[in-house]
């Protein structure tokens, strides 16, 4: 064995993938060009997060020296949403100054917070679907964390111990619906409007979530362009807060906000249509990658 094959992975880049259309999910970890599967004693990704702290030393070891059966090629997986089916997906609106002064509302005091559903979620290079319902359907790209070790009343400055990692996520919103009530869930919980991935990056590849390169390009033209230190409520404040109504729990996703650049901030709005291609990149993590479609344009189950 290679002195780089016996060099320990502690930073590393989980998905939960397909070998092919009509195969299992399975959870793997990213390894250069390759995908490397965990086999059945790592049923689901939730299953891997609750036991990292006894598996990542194993998981190190065995990517040294995984069979050739378990290594695909990442160019010919699926990926889905590294977590399809979380516990809790948590939103915070209105969690970048620029983005609270384009909506024409005031700088919350406390975290706006609203709720999606495993419904909406998609992974990578799956298709938004516009509904035939709404006519303002909006794209928002986002920063999101995975909850490592729960509690409840985590305080502020233990926050690193209790994330995990970090994804990307497009909270796409049916304006139309959201601004109908002061409460905003309906307009985000459609079908695959919670586009998700590619990957869980481990908390150790990250050095400072509060400053990372957040983008959003749609057909090439980039419409949102900013920061996560522009974050009004950073990650400490909002695991405080929400620890302290809810016990966190393993697994559990929580999405950090939109910069400025949205659909409805634009002068006319510019709203997603079909035949779009969106594309968040954020530093240190990667690209989510989703096409938009119209609903008469999918198969009707």
């Amino acid at each position: 064995m290679s002195p780089l094959a016996r060099q320990k992975h502690t930073k590393m880049k989980i998905v939960t993938f397909r070998r092919d259309a009509d195969s299992t999910p399975e959870v793997g970890i990213v390894r250069g060009d390759d995908v490397v599967a965990l086999g059945a004693n790592c049923p689901t990704p939730t299953a891997l997060i609750e036991n990292w702290g006894m598996a990542k030393e194993p998981i190190s070891d065995y990517l040294g020296k995984a069979p050739a059966e378990a290594t695909t090629p990442l160019s010919k997986v699926i990926l889905s949403a590294p977590i399809p089916r979380p516990s809790k997906l948590i939103c915070i609106g209105l969690n970048y100054r620029d983005h609270a002064i384009e909506s024409g509302m005031e700088i919350p005091q406390f975290p706006t917070v609203f709720n999606k559903f495993a419904n909406s979620i998609i992974g990578p290079g799956d298709e938004i679907v516009l509904p035939k319902s709404s006519e303002k359907p909006d794209y928002e790209a986002e920063l999101a964390f995975v909850i490592g070790e729960g509690g409840r009343y985590i305080k502020a400055d233990d926050w690193k111990r209790h994330v995990f990692g970090y994804t990307i996520i497009n909270d796409v919103s049916a304006r139309d619906f959201q601004m109908r009530t002061t409460q905003w869930m309906i307009g985000k919980a459609f079908d695959t409007f919670c586009p998700m991935g590619p990957w869980i990056v481990t908390a150790d590849e990250i050095e400072d979530p509060h400053n990372l390169d957040i983008k959003m390009t749609i057909n090439g033209e980039v419409l949102q362009n900013s920061n996560t230190r522009e974050l009004i409520f950073r990650i400490p404040q909002l695991i405080e807060y929400l620890s302290s109504v809810m016990t966190l729990q393993a697994g559990d996703i929580v999405s950090t906000g939109t910069p400025a650049g949205v659909g409805l901030g634009h002068k006319p709005p510019r709203w997603l249509k079909p035949g779009d291609e969106c594309v968040i990149s954020i530093s240190g993590i990667g690209e989510l990658r989703n096409p938009v479609v119209a609903e008469a344009e999918t198969a009707e189950v």
